[in-house]
């Protein structure tokens, strides 16, 4: 008996590893937390397994530990599991060794991710389950959230069958994030096809001193090989197996899978081979191509590992004559990328020489990979076949990538696709959850929702795909044909271009606090014009007015899901009135009654805030409208930050990146998100100077500005100040000035006043734009200088912070102390900095929140893995002491000569003393650097031959 069930790839295959685990040993690592949450969930809640227990959980310090703890479960009798990603999969490498070795029966879920390389990349692809494929461990692949309930069933049978353990893959975000309805499996079901006998000879096997055995010995080299080779009977048996298992899983669901399943026309010529959700996308695409005369076919690949020729060879049809193969990893310096070397070689030793080769790479970090790129991929094979392609970018530096035609639609008629812009923490995506839940499970319909994050934390850009129809979604890409699209922030209209996808006669949503008179002045022009257009149905809503209006603050997603609800009329709106409430009870009863009525009373509001706009004709030709804020910035900023930031990354070519990664601080104070709808006003008159509220600022965009009395010469009118206190500041002016385009709204400047008068009230945004030329001039003010105790908290915060305007959460309680230890010591840090919150919200690209001081110098950072962040950190120290000790040397050498000016010597002398003391040591440092660019005369002396020869004296910094 099956059942309909509205959930998430990773939640479907936690239904089925619950069912078959005694044991789950977890790590979180994204994006495969959420299965591991699952199971501690429902553990919690006494949900009984296959055995009749409740699986028993237990969190680990790290994926090491983790695969450790499983392969220790495992040798002791409980059929155990684990759930991973990434690097955390990498650290499993060496337990997974010993668990195939063993030929234990454990099944590792992992929703594929990319490796950090040149850069971390929490997004999907499947570079770390390839770097496993040596391990042992067979490997099985899904391609959509039915499949990756449905498959990692088949692991875990199979798993029991073989005793061989199984990493059943699929892909991270797309499937592991993507919300689908689908047919679940009941236990009772699952249990008629368990194999009980394998499963209680696997805990007869086990550790039991009550019967000894002893494994993981050392052997020899007269023993090692053969017993190495002696489970080669176990992985020969697998395919077959594996073959079974789906049989038994079609028997008590209907749906038939093969190790490798062919699609597409019978007779076809050209054949695509490929694995995980980009199998979706060319279904769906081929099957509009051969609806058009095209005779396409495409083979997806289930069981990867071991890799079956035979039942490889009897997949392809016997018409095919050439095959492009798609991997969506890089294994750089290879002769091509895993799944294309085991093709060719299956087809060599078949001896299918007729058939011609070529192989690809696709996707990774989760690129977009659409309808367009695979029918350039099938238009390749018909042409110059161009072997070691990418599809999907522009590879100017090598020439490896296929050119695009133009945008080829393949999703089916009556598909209804939606678009959400939000903010990150505005819920907006949680909303959407719960609307395509209520779509799912109340109507026939099929649903998917797929949610694309940039990396900053909240605040950041968030959009949801939803897409409704009759018939199974297989769309696995970001809508670009969209029939409604909502933007919930303003800030927006000016940022991203949200209209282009926008279907002919599509309906659009804005929610501003702007009235119809002032959207022509407001909206830039591109928008007026696409809107005209596109004659679409425009609507506003101010959700911002109306969640206050009944005690929301500033959570518009309640008032914003019930326009959708109207405005989309995918289901009856008194319905779907019915539903959201149901569901706002479900998500928000535990914090009380009083917190869903507010919820059921936003929704009972929200509709009477739509206004309809009607689109004038004038619109399709304007050419005035608002425009983006534009700072001075530089050419890095202009030509690579800004594309990225206007969600145009995809447009930049190869060369525009430096292979290593590396990328300039200080690129934030650029960005001018304009994100907030509510900003601080500094009350001159009561504030005591305490300097408070920029302690806590989360984004630095509060500072204290002291200026001199020449300085304030410059200042623009209504760049109010008031009289510094404190013997530092005698004789200067001082303001505390706010940055309101950086600023996210949290309000902790606010809370934290002590002053009796508050000297800080919060304000809507759009009356604070004066302040935008207070803080350039605020940012030219030089920085002040000889602060002797900067140990106090107004002291402290007159230095210069070399953190600012991160991607970090509204309201954050870490990065104030991020910001204060860069005040007190960012011009001499080298930060090695742990993956995690601080390494989104510090190091996402395309801007870095690290900057510099007026001298150039600032904080140096670098980010290695989450468990290694120590050794890593004592790693740069190690090397800086080294480095240090060798200068040290130098300068000792150098004071010794007997050239050595007088200054020279006292200066070097004074570092050599000081080198230690970080405030003497620069003192000394700057000194010594100036006294031997002016006193080091080599005329006619021995050290003249010796910079002729080699161009400098000796190693110290003044030579080199």
């Amino acid at each position: 008996m099956s059942f309909k069930y509205t959930i998430d790839g990773n939640g479907a295959v936690s239904h089925i590893a619950y069912a078959f685990s005694d044991v789950a040993a977890i790590y979180p690592i994204t994006p495969s937390s959420t299965m591991a949450e699952y199971v501690d969930e429902w553990s919690a809640q006494g949900r009984k397994n296959l055995f009749g227990q409740t699986v028993h959980v237990a969190e680990m310090q790290s994926e090491a530990g983790a695969a450790g703890a499983v392969h220790g479960s495992l040798a002791a009798g409980a059929l155990t599991t684990t759930f991973t990603a990434s690097q955390g999969l990498l650290l499993m490498i060496p337990n997974m060794y010993k668990i195939s070795g063993e030929l234990l029966p454990g099944v590792f879920h992992v929703s594929a991710r990319a490796l950090a390389a040149h850069a971390l990349s929490i997004f999907g692809d499947h570079q770390d389950v390839m770097a496993c494929r040596q391990t042992g461990f067979a490997m099985l692949a899904s391609s959509s959230v039915q499949e990756a309930m449905d498959m990692a069933l088949v692991a875990h049978l199979s798993a029991l069958k073989a005793s061989v353990p199984f990493l059943h893959f699929f892909d991270g975000f797309r499937t592991s994030h993507e919300i689908q309805k689908i047919d679940a499996i009941d236990y009772e079901d699952i249990a008629k096809i368990v194999p009980w006998d394998k499963v209680n000879e696997f805990r007869a096997r086990a550790l039991n001193p009550e019967h000894p055995h002893q494994a993981g010995t050392a052997q020899n080299p007269d023993i090692y090989f053969q017993n190495r080779e002696a489970a080669n009977r176990h992985y020969l048996a697998t395919p077959e197996i594996v073959e079974e298992c789906m049989k038994q899983v079609e028997s008590i669901t209907g749906r038939k899978y093969n190790l490798f399943d062919y699609v597409g026309a019978p007779d076809a010529e050209e054949v695509v081979i490929c694995m995980g959700s980009g199998c979706e996308t060319i279904d769906e695409a081929i099957e509009a191509l051969n609806a058009q005369g095209k005779k396409y076919g495409c083979v997806k690949v289930h069981l990867f590992r071991p890799f079956s020729a035979k039942h490889f060879l009897a997949a392809i049809p016997a018409t095919c004559k050439k095959i492009a193969v798609l991997d969506r990893t890089k294994e750089p310096g290879s002769l091509g990328e895993p799944l294309y070397q085991d093709v060719c070689t299956v087809l060599r030793e078949a001896g299918r020489d007729d058939i011609k080769v070529v192989g690809g790479r696709y996707g990774l970090g989760s690129k977009e990979f659409t309808p367009t790129m695979v029918k350039a991929v099938y238009e390749n094979l018909e042409g110059e076949m161009k072997n070691h392609f990418t599809v999907g970018i522009n590879d100017d530096l090598t020439g490896t990538s296929l050119k695009l035609g133009e945008q080829f639609n393949s999703a089916p008629a009556g598909t209804v696709s939606c678009k959400f812009y939000g903010l990150g923490s505005d819920g907006t995506v949680g909303a959407n959850k719960n609307s395509i839940k209520i779509i799912g499970d109340h109507t026939d319909k099929y649903a998917q929702a797929y949610f694309a994050y940039d990396s900053k934390k909240s605040g950041g850009l968030t959009v949801s795909h939803l897409r409704f129809g009759d018939t199974p979604i297989r769309s696995t890409y970001q809508i670009d044909a969209a029939d409604f699209i909502a933007c919930h922030n303003q800030a927006y209209v000016t940022a991203y271009d949200m209209v282009s996808s926008l279907r002919d006669g599509g309906t659009f949503l804005l929610n501003c606090q702007w009235d119809e008179s002032e959207l022509d002045a407001q909206l830039p022009a591109t928008m007026k014009q696409l809107l005209a257009k596109k004659h679409a149905k425009f609507y506003i809503i101010n959700a911002v007015k109306l969640a206050a209006q009944v005690g929301m603050g500033n959570r518009i997603n309640t008032i914003m899901q019930a326009a959708f609800f109207k405005l989309a009329d995918i289901i009856p709106y008194e319905k779907a009135d019915e539903y959201m409430k149901a569901y706002a009870k479900k998500t928000y009863g535990k914090k009380g009654d009083a917190i869903v009525k507010k919820n059921w009373d936003a929704i009972d509001i929200a509709i009477s805030g739509l206004v309809k706009i009607d689109v004038p004709e004038s619109w399709a030709n304007a050419t005035t409208g608002a425009e983006p804020v534009k700072v001075k910035s530089t050419e890095y900023f202009q030509t690579f930050v800004e594309p990225i930031l206007a969600q145009e990354g995809d447009t930049l070519p190869v060369s525009a990146f430096d292979p290593t990664g590396a990328v300039p601080t200080g690129t934030t104070k650029y960005e001018k998100r304009g994100i907030a709808v509510m900003v601080p006003e500094w009350l001159k008159d009561n504030c005591i100077q305490c300097g408070n509220c920029s302690l806590v600022c989360p984004h630095a965009c509060i500072r204290p500005i002291y200026a001199s009395e020449e300085v304030m010469k410059n200042a623009p009118e209504g760049y109010e100040t008031k009289p510094a206190t404190g013997k530092e500041f005698t004789g200067m002016a001082y303001r505390m000035q706010v940055s309101p385009l950086d600023c996210t709204g949290c309000g902790n400047c606010v809370q934290v006043c002590p002053a009796k008068e508050k000297a800080l009230v919060m304000k809507p945004l759009d009356t604070q734009a004066k302040e935008e030329k207070n803080w350039e001039f605020a940012m030219t003010v030089p920085e002040v200088k000889g602060i002797e105790n900067v140990a106090t908290v107004k002291n402290s915060q007159a230095l210069k912070p070399l953190f600012e305007f991160s991607g970090a959460c509204a309201g954050c309680g870490e990065t104030p102390y991020v910001k204060l230890v860069t005040q007190l010591f960012g011009d001499r840090m080298m930060i090695a900095n742990a993956t995690g919150c601080s390494s989104i919200y510090g190091g996402s690209a395309p801007t870095c929140p690290y900057t510099t001081n007026e001298d150039g110098h600032g904080p140096a950072w670098a980010n290695s893995l989450f468990e290694d962040n120590s050794e890593f950190g004592f790693g740069m120290q190690l090397a800086i002491t080294q480095r240090r000790a060798k200068l040290a040397d130098n300068v000792r050498a150098l004071i010794a000569v007997d050239w050595c000016q007088p200054a020279i010597k006292e200066a070097g002398q004074e570092w050599l003393d000081n080198m230690e003391d970080g405030k003497k040591s620069k003192e000394a440092g700057q000194k010594l650097l100036a006294a031997c660019k002016d006193g080091i005369d080599l005329t006619g002396t021995e050290y003249e031959a010796k910079w002729i020869e080699n161009g400098k004296v000796c190693d110290c910094e003044a030579c080199t």
